[in-house]
């Protein structure tokens, strides 16, 4: 697979690995608004397809999947070679940048912190109705042999489940004096989860500034599509993407609302 390599480390420039090391082989898959009836229809689809694969680089490339999607549309899987290099030295990741604690040194941190529970408003909003990735994160049975934040004893729960108005979701936070909000959103087409979280966001900002109202809860969204680097850009404090586990969000939750306490070492 490697390429270049630079003293005794790993390599920092690689090349896609597909049927032997090194031969720069990619399978990608796509849908074009092309319809895949007839025969002379289907010659054609691959033929668009082709010419797709060769403006992206693919040479050769080869149509090893097609199929058609309703009357006007057709799904292919496309695979070729390309020439690109990748530079590992150049990949930036984002580190995580608070401790992992267990349940106990969770709720020890809560307590000596706060003096009461944490209390935690999630949600699905908008027209998103996929609550598998809220319930992971929330209810006590969790999700990868981790409890959910009900397990934790210093926190309250509130989970209003799917296809939750922004509005209401600010009322019941407010309502039950949120400390933080956890929206999910795997609904993504024309990047409606980014919409709904820049929403929800402006919303609670609104709400902050009114006279005497409470301050704005801490804002956490989850999500397969979500870039965790564009919490500035989106208007909220924590992005928590794909793999997620509650105990990530329980330690981030007591890290970011108990600042002042001691912080256990990391697990």
């Amino acid at each position: 697979m490697s390429e270049y390599r630079e003293g005794p480390g790993p390599a920092q420039i690689v090349r896609p690995y597909g049927d032997t090391t090194g031969d720069g082989r990619i399978q990608v898959s796509f849908t074009l608004p092309v319809p895949f009836g007839t025969p002379t229809q289907q010659a054609r689809a691959e033929g668009a397809a082709m010419q797709l694969a060769a403006k992206m680089g693919l040479e050769p490339a080869m149509v090893v999947h097609a199929k058609g999607m309703g009357p006007d549309y057709t799904f292919f899987i496309v695979y070729g070679r390309v020439s690109h290099l990748v530079d590992l030295s150049q990949v930036q990741v984002t580190e995580r940048e608070f401790p992992l604690l267990s349940s106990a040194e969770v709720n020890l941190r809560i307590r000596s912190h706060l003096g009461r529970k944490l209390i935690v408003v999630g949600a699905c909003i908008g027209t998103d109705a996929h609550t598998v990735g809220i319930d992971a994160i929330l209810n006590v049975k969790g999700h990868s042999g981790e409890k959910g934040l009900e397990y934790y004893r210093e926190i309250r729960v509130v989970n209003l489940g799917s296809q939750v108005a922004v509005p209401d979701l600010v009322a019941r936070a407010g309502a039950e004096g949120a400390d933080a909000v956890l929206v999910s959103q795997v609904v993504t087409q024309r990047d409606a989860h980014i919409t709904n979280a820049k929403e929800m966001s402006a919303a609670f900002d609104a709400a902050a500034s009114e006279p005497e109202a409470p301050a704005r809860p801490l804002l956490v969204v989850g999500g397969p599509r979500f870039d965790p680097a564009m919490a500035a850009e989106i208007g909220v404090d924590k992005i928590f993407g794909k793999g997620t586990t509650p105990g990530e969000v329980a330690s981030y939750l007591a890290y970011a609302l108990a600042p002042d306490s001691e912080t256990p070492e990391a697990a």
